[in-house]
């Protein structure tokens, strides 16, 4: 599935990926491929990113991994769009 991360400043991230986690404001929840369409509002947490993920040295700093290699994210909050197998992520 690909995967699209837009901040007010810059797109962080776009490219495929296995799957991707998000801090809903009732809970964490997953998306794998072509997972029915959804629209949520974000709360404070982590974007979690599945698979191998690339990232460019002008936004690098903002992502950490886990002890699993899962590539992470922090947001304080935002919105996540899923359809036609793309996920959009709005965070801030």
């Amino acid at each position: 599935m690909l995967l699209e991360i837009v901040t007010p400043e810059a797109t962080l991230f776009k490219g495929e990926v296995t799957s991707v986690a998000v801090p809903g404001v009732d809970g964490e929840f997953q998306m794998l491929d072509n997972h029915a369409p959804i629209v949520s509002l974000l709360g404070k947490g982590d974007v979690k990113i599945y698979g191998d993920v690339s990232l460019s040295k002008e936004v690098s700093s903002r992502f950490s991994r886990d002890e699993k290699g899962v590539t992470l994210l922090p947001i304080n909050s935002g919105t996540v769009e899923m359809n036609n197998n793309k996920v959009i992520v709005l965070a801030e």
